[in-house]
């Protein structure tokens, strides 16, 4: 299984194994927390020195799900730049972003890491309504049924190894990372938990997107 159909607010949705979110009506691509620049950042602030592809590698990914999907629009759900020096990219990759956005309409949501505007095109708001659900960077508990959301980059357990995963309720979607230098939190943790229904299920990434119960704290 490549991924997992459900409906959210009435809103038929696909969590692609890729990490990808598809709105096949609106033929509308939703990605989060690409982290542009992660390694760049690192080292700029005096970490450690780790190998700068993750851009690269990053713009990869995202072009082969462009180039799968076609979509006439993109949605980026916040932290698409590790900060907001690494919205300066290097001329290669930002040729490449360019020709990944031409044609197509696409919204940068504003991130923890990327809270002010971007010299750069597209679309840039604090959040975005669209029919029946409203995309954000950061879930809020109080939130109408129908909100996406990044952040967190939730994480699940299979065996001996975390992949990165969707969580998926009646009311919401917390989407994982896309960057390719990007950690995680497991789904167990309480943040998670606290926000995430009862029925609650992950699906996790990779070749073969598996669904799991999310493991949830046991009353009382």
């Amino acid at each position: 299984m490549r991924g997992y159909r459900f409906e959210l607010a009435g809103t038929a949705l696909l969590a692609r194994g890729t990490g990808t979110l598809w709105w096949e009506a609106q033929r509308l691509l939703v990605v989060s927390d690409l982290h542009f620049g992660k390694a760049e950042r690192i080292a700029r602030r005096g970490g450690a020195l780790l190998p700068p592809y993750d851009t690269a590698a990053t713009l990869a990914r995202l072009d082969a799900e462009i180039a799968a999907l076609d979509p006439a629009g993109v949605v980026c759900l916040g932290d698409s730049f590790d900060d907001l020096e690494a919205a300066d990219m290097p001329a290669p990759e930002a040729l490449w972003l360019a020709r990944l956005m031409a044609g197509r309409e696409w919204v940068w949501v504003a991130g923890n890491h990327d809270p002010g505007p971007l010299a750069i095109g597209g679309t840039h708001v604090a959040e975005l309504a669209r029919g029946s659900l409203q995309f954000r960077h950061i879930a809020e508990a109080e939130a109408a049924a129908g909100e996406v959301s990044g952040h967190f980059h939730p994480k699940a357990r299979l065996g001996g190894t975390q992949r990165p995963c969707f969580l998926i309720d009646q009311r919401r979607v917390i989407m994982p990372a896309f960057g390719a230098y990007t950690g995680g939190l497991r789904c167990t943790d309480p943040v998670l938990t606290g926000l995430m229904q009862p029925g609650t299920v992950a699906v996790l990434t990779g070749a073969q997107a598996l669904v799991l119960p999310m493991p949830m704290p046991r009353p009382g």
